[in-house]
């Protein structure tokens, strides 16, 4: 086993077990965890029973300060329509029901504004804003949606999303000869196979999401580089399978293997062609992503 493998496989354990690498917990934040129940969050009695409800905290939020939950919390409740659109918030009344001062509850207002899941006006105070309005490119949105609700719909939008990103990605990235970057990639695959051997699903994924990123990285397009974090995303938030990088196997390691040696020979449909072979639906799921019509 590579070095490079050895220290992922390590870092991943130590994250699984709850020992956090410098730097390593938060960086996949999307790895697979049993849902749990926030703890020390107190219900919000009286005549706001809504607000009371406290939702699914996701792996993400283990290791993240009052500001951290905060916003992970009232985020859950706005995209699982818990907080309908147009409810007011009151930050008053937040920072007593969860016991946060009102510094904690200003500061993660801002931070939901941002993601524009509310907004604040003078005169009219904090409300939620429809779903037309939220940025849904907002890996946190991506993660409340895909523990929520619409998690369904989230999935099939990622997967739809990936099939019009990532074919085009690995063609471009063929004409870009960086032998570091394709050296880099090959490590990942080498790492997603001694994953696999021993079991190890977590560092399975954190590869698997390493080597689509740099993949989109080496398209050289900056516009779809913006778009890395989505796909990361989709590898990373729970549920059904839909594409073949959903479930460590064979298959999956062979595609991202023919993906490499495409780029080191610059062939373009090659790649693009093995990635679409990658993202092909897994025959236990009826619906079939189509890949797009040639002309």
């Amino acid at each position: 086993m590579s070095t490079l493998a050895h220290t992922m496989m390590t870092a991943a354990r130590s994250a699984d077990s709850g020992l956090a690498s410098p730097g390593e917990l938060d960086r996949y934040p999307y790895a697979e965890a049993p849902a749990v129940d926030r703890v020390g969050v107190p219900a919000w009695d009286g005549g706001d029973p809504e607000l009371g409800r406290v939702g699914r905290r996701a792996a993400g939020s283990r290791g993240r300060g009052l500001h951290g939950q905060l916003v992970q919390q009232l985020g859950q409740m706005i995209v699982s329509g818990d907080l309908g659109a147009d409810r007011p918030l009151v930050p008053e009344e937040i920072g007593q029901r969860f016991e946060v001062s009102r510094t904690v509850v200003r500061e993660s207002l801002r931070v939901l504004e941002a993601k524009g899941l509310v907004s604040a006006r003078p005169n009219v105070g904090t409300r939620v804003r429809p779903v037309s309005d939220w940025n849904l490119l907002d890996p946190d949105i991506i993660e409340w949606r895909a523990f929520g609700p619409q998690r369904d719909d989230q999935r099939r939008e990622l997967s739809e999303l990936r099939w019009t990103i990532e074919p085009l990605a690995a063609r471009l990235a063929a004409g870009h000869g960086r032998e570091d970057v394709q050296q880099r990639l090959a490590d990942m695959v080498e790492i997603m196979g001694h994953a696999m051997a021993q079991g190890d699903a977590l560092t399975f994924s954190r590869a698997d999401s390493e080597f689509h990123s740099l993949l989109i990285q080496l398209a050289g397009n900056r516009m779809l580089e913006h778009l890395s974090g989505i796909v990361s995303a989709a590898l990373q938030v729970s549920g059904g399978p839909v594409t073949g990088c959903d479930r460590p196997n064979e298959a999956s390691l062979a595609h991202h293997g023919r993906i490499c040696d495409a780029l080191a020979t610059g062939d373009g449909v090659a790649a693009e062609a093995a990635m679409r072979q990658l993202l092909t639906t897994n025959p236990e799921v009826e619906r079939v992503v189509p890949a797009p019509r040639e002309h």
